[in-house]
């Protein structure tokens, strides 16, 4: 037991000889009252005010607007000098300039400018208009000078109301904007994002790249004329094209004198004209095409796709697979679909033709009127029906029926 106690007695030293974790505390008043500890905005970004116009950026730097600005002759806002964002800051530019002699914002003047951004708010003419341009305000909405600029941005700003176009800048990108009735271009750029461009009287959306956007034009241009069009509608009511591209995929192209659509590639696309095509394709899939007056569907290659006219064929292409062509022409002239080569196909007339090709695969031709139901000069797989014509006419014929048989040559064909 002696031991024991004795060993206690010694780890009890031990602990004794540590040092305390505890020190000794200061003073728990504050020095002094609570600072700011946040920068301020001009800290973060020191920026211009512009409170009048007209007005001149000469300097590179971030400038804002103050308030709705009103210019009565000319140009508001002038940019000559690289590296500006010009944020109008929600407020509006206006101009009752009665020559139009002027821009909202103007890009340079003799010389190139270039690394520009121009954001959020608003420039237009007076409220009042006549034949979908003022009479008096801008000449151009946003527009540059005598040399075209580089690297230009634009986005989340409204133009309406000038007697030109309204969102001008060649070498650029115009996101979320909107143009409303101008009477010459609506947006000109390299690329064009998720905007409207409305009753202009030129060309509405003019780029290499379009996506997602509406765009309607009232005069002779087109809707939209780029390279690449994707997930866009757009309307001609004047003698252009819904939509003019080299590739359009997922659009919807409508024109009262041109092309629906009239492109070199369509995919997935729908067009619709009263005059023209509606749809005009070198190669055409998974697409659809109406028309009062010409052929639905006009293309090099079509696969996959409907066409359909009142006056014309349906279907008109070189080579056609797995389509569907039908005319509804009154006076006997509309073919159903009509193909130097056709595979896996149907075309229908209500008083015409149904199907009318060099060669027939696997196709089905039906013709209402006095035009035959399939119309062939080699024929293989083949079924035609015609109520007043012959079912099937064709050169050659194998594998085939019809309501109606005329052929020079037949192979295993029922008696």
């Amino acid at each position: 037991m002696s031991l024991f106690l004795a060993r206690i007695s010694f780890l009890l030293a031990i602990l004794a000889c540590q040092p305390s974790p505890l020190f000794a505390q200061g003073s728990l008043t504050p020095p002094g009252p609570p600072a700011p500890t946040m920068k301020s905005l001009d800290q973060i970004e020191a920026r211009t005010p512009i409170s009048a116009v007209p007005y001149t950026i000469t300097s590179p730097g971030s400038y804002y607007l103050t308030g709705n600005l009103q210019v009565s002759l000319g140009t508001a806002i002038t940019i000559v000098a690289n590296g500006v964002t010009l944020d109008l800051n929600g407020f509006t530019l206006s101009s009752s300039d009665h020559t139009n002699s002027g821009a909202g914002i103007q890009l340079g003047t003799s010389d190139r400018i270039q690394n520009v951004t121009i954001l959020n708010g608003f420039i237009t003419g007076p409220i009042g208009y006549t034949g979908g341009f003022s009479n008096t305000g801008f000449g151009n909405g946003i527009s540059y000078g005598a040399v075209v600029p580089n690297n230009v941005r634009v986005a989340g700003v409204s133009v309406s109301s000038c007697l030109s176009s309204g969102i001008y800048i060649g070498n650029g990108v115009v996101e979320s904007c909107t143009v409303a009735k101008v009477g010459g271009y609506g947006i000109v750029a390299t690329g064009v994002y998720r905007c409207q461009a409305l009753e202009c009287g030129d060309i509405a959306i003019y780029a290499n790249t379009v996506s997602d956007c509406y765009a309607f034009c009232q005069g002779d241009g087109d809707g939209v004329n780029a390279d690449m069009v994707n997930n866009c509608y757009a309307v001609c009511a004047g003698g252009g094209n819904g939509i003019t591209a080299t590739s359009a995929t997922n659009c919807r192209g409508q024109s009262f004198g041109g092309d629906g659509v009239h492109a070199s590639v369509v995919t997935g696309c729908y067009g619709f004209s009263t005059i023209g095509y509606g749809l005009f394709a070198d190669t055409a899939g998974n697409s659809r095409g109406e028309s009062v007056n010409a052929a639905g569907v006009r293309a090099g290659s079509a696969s996959n796709c409907y066409g359909q006219s009142f006056v014309g064929a349906g279907l008109d292409a070189i080579v056609a697979a797995c389509c569907y062509g039908h005319s509804t022409s009154i006076n006997g002239s509309g073919l159903g679909l009509f193909a130097d080569t056709a595979i896996n196909c149907f075309g229908q007339s209500a008083n015409g033709g149904g199907l009318q090709t060099v060669t027939a695969e696997n196709c089905y031709g039906q013709g209402e009127g006095y035009g035959d139901g399939l119309n062939a000069h080699i024929a293989i797989g083949c079924w035609g029906f015609s109520s007043l014509g012959t079912g099937l006419d064709a050169y050659i014929a194998s594998a085939c029926d019809a309501s109606g048989v005329n052929t020079t040559y037949h192979y295993s064909m029922p008696p």
